[in-house]
């Protein structure tokens, strides 16, 4: 074994070559343990995958980077030169779910659609059939789908204008009533912006992006006005109709979830509440109908079912049974945590 040890006195006595022979000894030695050390935190690495990593999914890599839904075919494909086992054909066959037959017809049941001739020249004929003799049978008939992206017109109105010959008295031709008065919003493009919003879940600034794409600039915070605009003017009307409505049903149901507002005039954080009031289940048309609360006091639903006289299915939350002692209990509300507003 390889003295690794010195003294000053035996390194200070040492000639030229015993000091070189030194020094080669010593970087060999530091290479062995720097190998040893990458070799050991590998295994801490390996080990600390297995105890604490993810088992139920795998992150698949493809030379050296992680797999996206791009090369997924890629990423789940077997390796080179090995066989992934197979059903064999019989199971296939049994598993498989039969044609509905008529399906691809009902889909596309009600769409316009576009006929496409596909018929040989004269000079063909005359090729497949050198005596002329020929029948033409009933057509091959198959369907395919067609996508057009969303698409844009600009209606521009002129609005003619007339004035008397005194240059007193002008009036000008019947135009349609906007939607929003001064704004190029239409009720085609605020139903896309609702219809993305609130349908697909679609942040604003993703559907300023989306119009971007198509050459039209239409900015998140023209849109997010727009939509105020118009579920005060429009909606808030329909809101009030639907809330008498729901008067004249006999069984409601309540219920509560908490919400988070990132700008209520509150400290970030701050839980807010969506009440929700729908009519019962028996009943072939619902209503549900939405209140928003910054807290969760007994005086919204007080308010809110201030005209109800039927009874009213809520769990076991205190504001309802506060609700119930306020007001007299009918014979038929026998159902458990029910209430009369």
């Amino acid at each position: 074994m390889e003295k690794i040890i010195y003294t000053a006195d035996e390194l200070n006595n040492a000639d030229r070559d015993e000091l070189i022979g030194i020094i080669l000894s010593l970087q060999k030695n530091i290479a062995r343990m720097t190998q040893n050390q990458e070799l050991i935190l590998e295994q801490i690495a390996i080990l600390r995958g297995q105890r604490f990593g993810r088992h139920s999914e795998k992150m698949n890599v493809i030379d050296g980077q992680m797999s996206l839904f791009f090369n997924e075919p890629e990423a789940t494909a077997s390796e080179p030169g090995t066989q992934t086992e197979e059903p064999d054909f019989e199971e296939a066959v049994i598993r498989r779910k039969k044609k509905q037959k008529g399906k691809r017809e009902d889909d596309l049941k009600g769409m316009p659609v576009t006929v496409i001739k596909h018929e040989m020249s004269e000079e063909e004929l005359k090729e497949a059939f050198p005596d002329g003799k020929y029948k033409r049978l009933p057509d091959e008939v198959y369907k395919r789908l067609e996508f057009h992206p969303a698409s844009f017109e600009v209606k521009e109105h002129h609005v003619a204008v007339y004035a008397g010959m005194d240059d007193e008295t002008v009036v000008k031709a019947q135009r349609p009533k906007d939607l929003l008065r001064g704004s190029i919003v239409t009720p085609s493009l605020e139903a896309a912006i609702i219809n993305g919003k609130y349908v697909n879940s679609l942040p604003l600034y993703r559907m300023e992006q989306e119009f971007k794409r198509n050459d039209v600039n239409l900015n998140r915070q023209n849109m997010a006005n727009w939509t105020i605009e118009c579920a005060d003017r429009y909606l808030a009307v329909l809101y009030d109709y639907l809330h008498k409505l729901l008067y004249q049903y006999h069984v409601l149901q309540a219920d509560e979830t908490t919400v988070e507002v990132s700008k209520d005039g509150r400290a970030a954080g701050s839980k807010s509440y969506m009440w929700i009031y729908r009519t019962g289940k028996s009943y072939e048309e619902a209503i549900v109908l939405y209140e928003y609360q910054k807290d969760r006091k007994e005086d919204h639903p007080e308010e809110f079912l201030k005209d109800f006289q039927g009874v009213c299915v809520t769990d076991g939350y205190q504001a309802y049974h506060s609700l119930e002692e306020k007001t007299p209990r009918p014979d038929d509300c026998w159902l458990p945590g029910t209430c009369e507003a």
